[in-house]
């Protein structure tokens, strides 16, 4: 799955679009304020996301997300239905 459309929504949410049809509202406000998402309370800067070419939300001054996880947090699919190979790793205490 690819992302293929992001537009910001009001309240730090944004939609996104996948190439596989999974399309929807995923709230990332919890973000906002920390750290490098700081930038997103300046007037504007939210509003300002667009599809970087290497396919993920990217913000002025390089801030980004993870389109892999706003896909799962989107869907609700855990890491190992996303990825099946992770399922064929050895687990190591």
């Amino acid at each position: 799955m690819n992302l293929i459309e992001v537009k910001p929504k009001a309240h730090y949410r944004l939609f996104v679009r996948y190439d596989d049809g999974a399309s929807g509202i995923v709230d990332v406000s919890g973000y906002a304020g920390r750290g490098v998402f700081a930038a997103w309370l300046e007037p504007g800067v939210f509003e300002q996301v667009f599809l970087a070419e290497a396919g993920h939300p990217e913000w002025p001054g390089g801030i980004d997300l993870c389109p892999d996880a706003l896909y799962m947090r989107l869907t609700g699919k855990r890491p190992e239905e996303v990825f099946p190979s992770l399922k064929n790793l050895p687990a190591h205490a």
